[in-house]
């Protein structure tokens, strides 16, 4: 046992760092992986420091995702003088390297029997999501260094025993992949792990679900067409042992297939895959500087749900922007319709909004509250729905049918209804035509369908909260912005109508304060209205 921690503590890049003055724990500089094996090798009583005072390193073979192992060559003094060279890596790897094993200090012959024990061994720790590696070693005769390759150096080693240490996903990860899950993004594992390890994890974290998943080694894939990949990649499958080239070309491949990919890394290994994929993450703690030159994204806390997080923030911009647009075109329809029924009638019925009223509404009374959608929380539900076609615009036939049809139509026939309530209320009961179209009774009646479109897009700002889910289900308080376009929009529609200044130039005059009781009756118009539609949806989907 010592001499498989000193061994793995020597093969090492990582260094431990004692608390300081700017920390009050221990911490580490390097990859996790190994700085373990130190604290490990620390905890077992081994003075790693001396050790490398008495074994200086003369030379290093770097970890290889195709070697998937490393090896360092110290010089050693005294009696046993010359060289000693210590290999860490990928168990079968390591293990198809060695000849013999050291057990209890004595080495023997390694045969078939004892390497069926080792793998069975490895694959037990892999099966619990542990992740293994394997030590060796061996003594080299005091030669030139400079002759010294991999090839000689990891050759007929003596096997030391296996290392295995909990990786363990953070608690939010597996919520993560639920929630992509449902949002109808796919997530595959591609690793250089062992293949029972990373399918151990893959189901703890729920990428993997059926009994008998599809697990493709890096050297399956070497032999693998395009067709069989692609195959492959249609099925739940997870992809173990594989080098750089082998990511580049999955990634290749799903876009080839037309989904649009993220891919997410640390290495240099990572940077082909992260420059090919459509979004590349790399990780801002761990992740080297290559990868983070080669991603479009760095995540700065290396976390796998801030990046389901960040898809929910982006459905939620995108959705936010439709809400806006819907509700700015809604309006559209009451401004456009005064205007086709003074020119279908001949002009016997009266322009009930002018130009002035029109760019009130549109410059004036309704950026706030558009504004306000913009501001919005994701809606419940968001991330239940499947992605969108990559082919859809931002303004749809739906949204169009939505904001002229569905509810602009409401909103003019209300409009026209508040116009000809002044008129109603002063005499003309009944009367549709030749209603007079100037005068202070005429600018009150525009007034009255100027304020009429603002209180009924009050009840529209509600109901463009949500595409789906009923508004009733989403606080009314969680986007304090609302309340502040609301008042806004109050308050110009009243300066419009009442102060003499505005009303000059705007072309309005004052009505009834009593007939905003009418108006306000208005208001929950379209939001009824959609609100029948949100149910029409829900129930066919």
């Amino acid at each position: 046992m010592t001499q498989l921690l000193r061994a793995a503590g020597l093969c090492n890049n990582s260094r431990l760092l004692p608390p300081n003055g700017e920390s009050s724990r221990w911490s580490i500089l390097g990859d996790p992986t190994e700085a373990a094996l130190k604290v490990v090798a620390c905890k077992a009583g081994i003075e790693l420091e001396a050790e490398e005072t008495l074994l200086p390193r003369w030379r290093e073979f770097p970890f290889d995702s195709r070697r998937k192992r490393m090896s360092t060559v110290h010089t050693q003094a005294g009696p046993r003088s010359g060289m000693i060279a210590f290999t860490k890596g990928a168990p079968r790897e390591v293990l198809d390297l060695c000849g013999r094993i050291q057990l209890n200090g004595n080495e023997s012959c390694l045969d078939a029997n004892g390497r069926a024990e080792i793998m069975s061994a490895n694959d037990d720790y892999a099966r619990n999501g542990l992740r293994v590696l394997a030590v060796a070693y061996k003594v080299i005769p005091s030669v030139p260094p400079v002759s010294l390759e991999a090839e000689t150096v990891e050759s007929d080693l003596i096997f030391l025993g296996l290392v295995a240490m909990m990786d363990p996903p953070r608690p939010e990860v597996a919520a993560a992949v639920e929630k992509c899950h449902n949002a109808g993004i796919r997530v595959v594992m591609i690793t250089g792990d062992y293949g029972l390890t990373a399918e151990s994890i893959a189901r703890k974290i729920g990428i993997l679900h059926s009994a008998r998943p599809r697990i493709v080694t890096g050297i399956e894939l070497d032999t693998m067409d395009e067709g069989a990949l692609k195959e492959s990649l249609n099925d739940e499958v997870l992809f173990a042992r594989v080098a750089p080239e082998h990511k580049m070309r999955i990634v290749s491949t799903l876009q080839d297939m037309g989904h649009v990919v993220a891919v997410t890394g640390d290495g240099v290994n990572d940077a082909p895959a992260l420059k090919k994929a459509d979004i590349g993450v790399a990780m801002g703690i761990m992740g080297t500087d290559v990868a983070k030159e080669a991603a479009d994204m760095i995540l700065t806390d290396d976390n796998f749900a801030s990046i389901v997080s960040a898809v929910e923030e982006g459905r939620a911009v995108y959705a936010n922007i439709r809400k806006f647009t819907t509700y700015i075109f809604t309006s559209n329809t009451p401004e456009a319709v005064p205007f086709i029924l003074f020119a279908l009638s001949g002009a016997r019925i009266p322009l009930a909004l002018n130009v002035m009223h029109v760019l009130s509404i549109d410059l004036g009374t309704d950026i706030v509250p558009a504004l306000a959608l913009g501001a919005e929380p994701p809606e419940p539900g968001l991330m239940d729905r499947l992605p969108r076609d990559l082919n859809e615009h931002v303004i749809t036939r739906s949204l169009l049918v939505r904001a002229y049809f569905w509810l602009g139509i409401p909103q003019s026939l209300a409009t026209i209804a508040a116009f000809y309530f002044m008129y109603w209320t002063n005499g003309y009961w009944g009367q549709w035509l030749d209603v007079p179209s100037s005068g202070p009774l005429y600018l009150s009646a525009t007034a009255m369908a100027f304020a009429a479109v603002v209180t009924t897009q009050i009840g529209n700002l509600f109901a463009q909260r949500s595409e789906r889910v009923s508004t009733f289900r989403i606080s009314p308080f969680n986007n304090p912005m609302l309340w502040v376009g609301i008042s806004t929009e109050l308050a110009l529609a009243f300066l419009i109508t009442y102060v003499p200044l505005f009303q000059n130039f705007v072309g309005t005059n004052s009505f009834p304060l009593i007939n905003w009781f009418f108006l306000f009756a208005l208001a929950p118009l379209l939001l009824v209205i959609d609100e029948l539609r949100k149910w029409l949806v829900r129930r066919r989907s």
